[in-house]
């Protein structure tokens, strides 16, 4: 496992740790912005009415039986929403001025896809509010060969508007790129939250072949604006018979392989062969 791994794995760590308690100390704040769906289990607590609280699952067709009211139309509606509807519909008639609260007790409706470079791909449960760099965390985190970004696709779905529940839904999905980079050094503008049905994918990490008269001749991992010099530098420099002037990139370009004459300075590519030829004398 190389440096910057290492450095990864103790940043998701330490993150999520801060990310985990966070929910725990501001549940009540996070909570109500949830939107139900199928299999979730809700604890509903009617303060002034205890024998009527109880945990409740919300069946496949988007609903639950609830005491005295009947079925009550869970699914697509946000917590605060649910809430306020069975305040009312208790209030027509069976409990005067009912008290009550609706939290999630187990998630089970809303999963995530990490596919990729992450040491265990599969599917997650969404809990709440839940960031990527937690996901990632659940993934066990990212393998020494990813590379250092994240993309998120994010589908189009139902969003809920208002009590009434009415979906709407984007013409399109949404592609967000997340520089894994920023993470690593805790910058949490990177750490986005996800949705049901996002799909995480961690590309592999790019590479840059070095090769001729290097000390460490062989592929390695590319980083953003790395110049001819930098490749060298990190196949161990020139040999003795290395020359700095009889350098070569080899580039595929629209599937042709061109072989290129390069400087110093010149920025490599995806994919390229840098070839250090010998000194003439």
């Amino acid at each position: 496992m190389n440096a910057n791994s290492k450095i990864f794995i103790r940043t998701l760590a330490a993150l999520t740790f801060v990310l985990v308690l966070l929910p725990l100390r501001g549940a009540s704040a996070q909570q109500p912005d949830y939107v139900v769906g199928p299999r979730d289990v809700l604890n509903i607590t009617v303060w002034n009415q205890p024998n009527l609280s109880g945990k409740f699952t919300v069946e496949a067709d988007g609903t639950f039986t609830f005491p005295l009211i009947g079925r009550v139309r869970a699914a697509g509606l946000r917590l605060r929403d649910l809430e306020s509807g069975l305040k009312k519909q208790l209030a027509d008639g069976f409990v005067r001025d009912p008290q009550l609260s609706v939290t999630v007790d187990q998630y089970q409706s809303q999963t995530v896809q990490v596919l990729g470079e992450v040491k265990t791909p599969g599917s997650y449960t969404l809990t709440g509010q839940m960031s990527l760099i937690e996901v990632l965390a659940r993934a066990g985190s990212t393998t020494e060969t990813a590379g250092n970004t994240a993309i998120i696709t994010r589908h189009a779905s139902a969003r809920p508007v208002g009590t009434s529940g009415t979906d709407t839904r984007p013409a399109d999905g949404e592609v967000v790129r997340v520089n894994l980079k920023g993470l690593q050094s805790g910058d949490l503008k990177e750490n986005m939250q996800l949705q049901d049905g996002d799909v995480v994918f961690v590309p592999k990490a790019e590479k840059v072949f070095v090769y001729g008269q290097v000390k460490l001749p062989g592929s390695y991992v590319l980083q953003d604006q790395t110049t001819v010099m930098q490749a060298i530098a990190l196949a161990g420099g020139l040999t003795e018979r290395g020359s700095s002037r009889r350098l070569q990139i080899i580039r595929q370009v629209n599937g042709v392989k061109k072989q290129l004459k390069a400087k110093l300075d010149d920025l490599v590519q995806p994919g390229d062969t840098v070839v250090v030829g010998e000194r003439l004398f």
